[in-house]
């Protein structure tokens, strides 16, 4: 009796997985014995967060409040207006470049 050959088999190739290359191509390490310098970071006071400064932009400024806001809300809630307030963003940044 005779059995028939086994086809491929399913999985990772022989040798394990190896992915492709990252997001926007290779990005190497610093050099050994060099720390890679941290990007500056804008800083962010507590008054543009809560309410009593203002960035200058009335769009920026009603999200901000609307994200201090939804930090008071349940898990589930938030995630409505941290959409919310992407997309005003998006749309405030867009109409800049314009």
């Amino acid at each position: 009796m005779s059995y028939p050959q086994p086809g491929p088999r399913p999985g990772p190739p022989p040798g394990g997985f190896r992915p492709g290359p990252p997001p926007g191509g290779f990005r190497p390490g610093p050099p050994p014995g060099v720390s890679a310098a941290a990007p500056a970071r804008a800083e962010v006071t507590p008054g543009i967060l809560d309410g009593s400064e203002s960035t200058g932009h009335p769009a920026v400024d009603a999200v901000l409040r609307s994200l201090a806001n939804a930090a008071t809300l349940a898990p589930g809630e938030q995630i409505a207006e941290y959409e919310a307030a992407h997309q005003v963003l998006q749309e405030t940044l867009a109409s800049i470049d314009r």
